[in-house]
């Protein structure tokens, strides 16, 4: 099984200048829970706004640089290279960003998403959601509160 997971705006914006506009500490909370003991797959932009490798995951980064190298990450130059390294896992998670979300949607079969319910500029885009092609198969909604300033859900969708 391949997951897609991201959080993702109400205009469907992921981030600016390589960076996450918002900070939801329960997002990031669960994005942990979730994908840590996972391999965890990424474009060299999205693993440049992390900065570092994500602990108790097997990083692989996808770059057309023949020469980036990062500390403890596999680098590879395609999509299908990065699922091929990741294919010993159960459950692989694609992190981003919007390229590779795109080329990743052929070969996904669960869309785990936190929709952010607020409008934000931005300047990267997750792809539209095809609902002839997914199916809601669970929501959770959560208020703002004292460390979530934006109401935000939690949407699990599954490949018909």
């Amino acid at each position: 099984m391949i997951t897609i997971i991201a959080a993702v705006a109400n205009n469907n914006v992921l981030g600016k200048d390589n960076q996450l506009i918002w900070h939801l500490p329960a997002d990031l909370k669960r994005f942990k829970q979730t994908t840590s003991g996972h391999a965890v797959i990424m474009g060299r932009k999205t693993f440049d706004s992390l900065g570092k490798a994500l602990p108790n995951r097997t990083n692989i980064i996808i770059t057309q640089n023949k020469h980036f190298t990062a500390q403890n990450c596999v680098v590879v130059h395609s999509l299908t290279n990065a699922l091929n390294i990741a294919k010993a896992d159960d459950n692989p998670f694609i992190l981003g960003g919007a390229n590779i979300y795109q080329q990743a949607l052929a070969f996904a079969d669960v869309l785990d998403l936190t929709f952010v319910h607020h409008d934000f500029d931005g300047d990267v885009f997750f792809p539209e959601i095809d609902l002839k092609i997914w199916k809601k198969m669970s929501r959770q909604d959560f208020k703002a509160d004292a460390k979530n300033i934006y109401d935000y859900s939690f949407v699990r969708f599954e490949r018909k």
